[in-house]
């Protein structure tokens, strides 16, 4: 049987797919593959299969692909996070799917198998048991604490480091400082190494497996750093480095020269080579427009090789052009033209690399790449179900808002339909600060679009990845500037002729639904309809509810980026002003969602019932934040396309 039919066949007798499948259900399916990952010495190969509605971990022999072993937890437990800890052996995440929460739960369990399925044991958490311990550790009794696994410590077989969290007297909270310990990955002894000085912490190891820098959050929601220097730990700032946002990236030749991000003042992100011995730096990576979008390593020796900028289409910068991972890279998107290409994980021997392959409207192929034949060997797609060449194209535009300031906007137009005079769908991102849009494939915006819509992504002034000084030019202007911006590029679309003025609707989730409330409040006579997925409605409300408010770091973001007066909380939220509204309505909320809570389309629909103000609504009880089951998105699709066809005509 050929190779790539091999693969396909056993990931098939995986799935579950029994009957033509609607668009709804196309568009909401789950990956069916992901995590795709070779074991150091590239034996074994092992990825993440959705069957029977459930996350489980299959382990293939990479030269036969043949199936080795299959860990699939019994009841409501599934397989989350893995990572292979050495030639033989996975540790991996149990995670549970509750009743009245859809989103799968973690509780910090860790556990291990080889990949022929034996030795399997858990190694950490609040069940893991106890068990013996030699004189150097202690015993490993149950801890009630998330663990997360740090660092695989691919050349010591036996030991990996994990971060934890330490329970409170309900659960983890992420501003309790984490330690780290080195934990036997076949009987599960666990020895402290550090803690850290601060929350919200992810520490970074060098090429040795040392601990040497953490990163986390402070009371006033800023970030700190600092190094580890004889088991001691000591403020970045005594490095000397005058740069404002640093953040060490990785470790480069030698165990004192890092790869860390940081900036001048007011400059976007850029990278720098940086001596900690002597504090000398150099700038070796920076674009002039927009922030790093993502940092890609060496799998081998986790040094940053290329780093990714989205200004518009992505573009990619080599810290080394002439680095093996470098020229790999170069020429694998040659190869895959069109494509945006990433290396996720290859053996300790350069022979053997995973790669993935992506674009706006493919959202994801495997392949297995070989460098001693220079062979490129398709695998598997993460949704077989959805056809690239039928899929919409997303083309990235500039918009100049009313007050001259440039924006980055994105058009995902229906294919072959001619882009002329079209229904169009406003789709604002959430956050709204740190989260960006940016060229890729979207499920939900591919579906609108299979409906025949245009679809409009804006990002706004507060979004993330285009400097401090543009994220910070939306604090305080939520309800004003920032819906100004969608606003205006909602009316450049009209104004080109791609869509039609008479059928436009406004569509986000979290700050997005937020947005399309208020966005309808200050242009009533723009959107024709508007549709709120978790949003916020009444800004006041989050110093009192949901899950920001509780954390102090949290309280000091929302008095960052909310405006201070009470006046100017209630003239911004859409639950004091719907007397300004003359859009069709429709509200979907999770009654399990933490961020936004029920409370805010509580207050919502307070108001519009004292207004006698129509309305659609989609409440789902054990939903959270977003729609997480399929079921429920599938529902989610097909009452928005009927709303939509109500209201624009279709």
């Amino acid at each position: 049987m050929p190779y790539i039919r091999l693969f396909g066949t056993l990931l098939l007798l995986l799935s579950t797919a029994s009957h033509a499948m609607t668009a709804e259900e196309r568009f909401a399916r789950p990956y069916q593959y992901s995590n795709l990952k070779l074991s150091p010495d590239g034996a074994y190969l092992s990825g993440i299969v959705m069957n029977e509605g459930k996350a489980k971990l299959a382990i293939m022999d990479t030269a036969t692909l043949s199936l080795k072993h299959a860990v699939a937890f019994p009841g409501n437990a599934q397989v989350g996070d893995y990572e292979w800890v050495n030639d033989e052996r996975v540790v991996l995440e149990k995670v549970y799917i509750e009743a009245g929460n859809d989103v799968p739960q973690y509780y910090g369990e860790l556990f291990a198998v080889n990949a022929d399925g034996s030795k399997a044991t858990y190694l950490f958490g609040y069940d893991s048991g106890e068990q013996e311990t030699g004189s150097h550790f202690k015993k490993n009794t149950a801890i009630r604490a998330t663990a997360y696994i740090l660092d695989p410590l691919r050349s010591d077989q036996k030991n990996m480091l994990v971060r934890a969290i330490s329970w409170n007297a309900v659960n983890v909270s992420f501003e309790t400082p984490p330690v780290v310990y080195k934990v036997d990955v076949y009987r599960g002894i666990r020895r402290k190494v550090t803690g850290s000085p601060i929350g919200y912490a992810n520490f970074l190891t060098d090429n040795d497996g040392e601990v040497r820098f953490v990163a986390g959050k402070d009371a006033n929601n800023d970030t700190q750093v600092f190094f580890r220097e004889d088991g001691d730990w000591h403020s970045s700032d005594k490095l000397n480095l005058d740069l404002n946002n640093f953040f060490p990236l990785s470790f480069a030749d030698g165990k004192n020269v890092i790869y860390a991000a940081g900036n001048e003042a007011n400059e976007t992100l850029a990278v720098y080579k940086i001596d900690l011995e002597s504090g000398s730096k150099s700038k070796i990576i920076q674009d002039a427009n927009v922030d790093p979008d993502g940092y890609w390593f060496n799998g081998q020796s986790k040094q940053l090789y290329a780093v990714e900028f989205n200004d518009g289409y992505p573009t990619y910068a080599f810290v080394n052009p002439e680095d093996e991972h470098a020229k790999l890279m170069k020429s694998l998107l040659a190869a895959l033209p069109g494509h945006q290409v990433q290396i996720v994980s290859e053996d300790t021997n350069g022979e053997l690399a995973v790669i993935t392959a992506f674009n706006d409207r493919n959202p994801g192929d495997y392949y297995l790449f070989n460098r001693k034949t220079n062979k490129l060997r398709y695998l598997v797609s993460v949704n077989d179900a959805l056809d690239p060449e039928k899929m919409a194209e997303v083309k990235p535009f500039e918009v100049i808002a009313q007050d001259g300031t440039k924006l980055m906007a994105y058009l995902t137009l229906p294919h072959g339909v001619d882009a002329k005079n079209l229904p169009l769908v406003v789709n604002p991102h959430g956050g709204p600060h740190g989260i960006r849009d940016r060229w890729e494939f979207n499920s939900q915006n591919q579906y609108l679009a299979s409906l025949g819509l245009a679809v409009l992504q804006v990002n706004f002034r507060g979004s993330g990845g285009y400097d401090y000084a543009f994220e910070a030019a939306g604090y305080g202007k939520w309800g004003s500037d920032m819906q100004n911006d969608i606003i205006d590029a909602t009316r450049q679309v009209i104004a080109n002729g791609t869509a039609d003025k008479d059928r436009v609707c406004i569509v986000g989730t979290s700050f997005g639904g937020y947005s399309a409330l208020q966005s309808s409040i200050l242009a009533p006579d723009l959107f024709k309809c508007a549709v709120g997925i978790a949003g916020v409605y009444d800004l006041e409300m989050m110093f009192d509810e949901g899950d920001i408010q509780k954390r102090v770091s949290g309280r000091a973001y929302l008095k960052d980026v909310l405006p201070k007066d009470k006046a100017t909380l209630h003239a911004m939220s859409p639950a004091y002003n719907v007397d300004k509204l003359k859009a069709k309505l429709m509200l979907v909320h999770g009654g399990k969602d933490d961020r936004t809570p029920i409370e805010q389309f509580e207050a919502l629909e307070k108001a519009l019932k004292a207004k006698d103000y129509p309305y659609q609504k989609l409440v789902v009880d054990n939903e959270g934040h977003g729609f997480y089951n399929e079921k429920n998105r599938v529902m989610l699709y097909s009452e928005l396309k009927n709303f939509l066809k109500t209201n624009l005509k279709l």
